[in-house]
């Protein structure tokens, strides 16, 4: 069995990590949950402790993984603590503020033979898992162009909050999925374009990013926004023989806002009305429009990952030069915040 403990009690914590992590009975055992304040405005789980002395987690030799679900500005000081206290340590993100702090933790994992890893769950989404079947299927052709969108409309979300802070920015809370998403499928780009913006002025929050990157003659694009009253689709993926289009996002997320839990079998599952749609001509001149059955996401799969590194010691899912890429390009990003 794989003992884990989290540093932190909240959403964080109740939505995106327990539901998956509890799945795995077989796997994994969530022994202490620590929060500083003791409050506890979720359910509380049975079987665990929960405690407001942090030495719970640190003095306790069963304990071999800390989960970090602070504020992402805690996330460097936690994560050096969990590493100097001999503790495996997996970080919600964005990781780290820099890409300095980063590489300092990695080193310092390495040096103590610890792994320390980002949670990079998005990889499980089903529409971004659906989308590579259909580029790897191979009907597109070459690729051209894929679009990638993460759209609100929560216009109150910008508005109340009055000053500028990478704890609030759209780019470094949300681009942390979608850029892992590229850089994990894609690679490293041969160049970036960055349009990165305070749509409410100076001094205000980042509400608003549009990030290309460049393959060659491929374009990859995250785009995001809180002032979508439509949202645009989730994926839009170009090819010289055709395109893919898959509208709604992964559902897991939808489900867990309904407290309906990955214990039931059609946890996250695609309808058919949330199907994606390839257009294509074939080789013979023919031309298709089909409806392509989703993939099935499953967040519980960075668990199922963990366990095979820290107890069998396979590779890890997400590579440290994959993370240390991504806070570059937030940093490079932020950098360029435009009003």
């Amino acid at each position: 069995m794989l003992t884990i403990a989290y540093i932190g009690n909240g959403k964080s914590a109740n939505r995106y990590h327990l539901p998956f992590a509890l799945k795995l009975k077989d796997q994994i055992k969530v022994k202490t949950i620590y929060s500083r304040s003791g409050r506890q405005d979720w359910q509380p789980i049975e079987g665990v402790h929960y405690t407001t002395d942090i030495n719970d987690i640190y003095d306790d030799p069963e304990i071999q993984l800390v989960v970090v679900s602070t504020p992402s500005h805690t996330h460097y000081a936690v994560a050096k603590d969990i590493l100097n206290h001999g503790k495996n340590a997996l970080v919600e993100k964005p990781f780290t503020e820099t890409s300095e702090e980063a590489q300092e933790l990695f080193a310092l994992a390495k040096e103590k033979q610890l792994l320390i890893q980002c949670y990079q769950n998005r990889r499980f989404d089903s529409d971004y898992l659906t989308t590579q079947k259909v580029i790897e299927s191979g009907v597109l052709g070459d690729l051209l162009e894929v679009e990638m969108h993460y759209d609100y409309f929560r216009p109150e979300v910008p508005t109340n909050v009055d000053h500028f802070s990478l704890d609030t920015s759209y780019l470094y809370g949300h681009a942390c999925h979608t850029l892992d998403q590229v850089i994990a499928y894609f690679g490293r780009p041969d160049d970036v374009h960055y349009d990165v913006r305070q749509l409410l002025g100076k001094d205000r929050m980042n509400d608003y990013f549009d990030i290309d990157m460049y393959y060659g003659t491929l374009k990859v694009s995250v785009k995001s926004s809180y002032f979508r009253i439509k949202q645009r689709p989730s994926f839009v993926v170009y090819g010289k023989k055709g395109m893919f289009v898959k509208t709604d996002k992964d559902r897991q997320e939808t489900d867990l806002k309904h407290f309906y839990m990955p214990d039931h079998a059609d946890f996250g599952v695609d309808q058919p009305e949330n199907y994606g749609t390839v257009t294509y001509m074939d080789d013979a001149g023919q031309y298709h429009e089909e409806s392509v059955v989703s993939e099935l996401g499953d967040y519980s799969r960075v668990y199922a990952g963990l366990y095979e590194s820290i107890i069998n010691g396979q590779p890890k899912l997400v590579k440290d030069e994959e993370t240390l890429l991504q806070i570059q390009m937030l940093e490079q990003g932020i950098s360029q915040v435009r009003h």
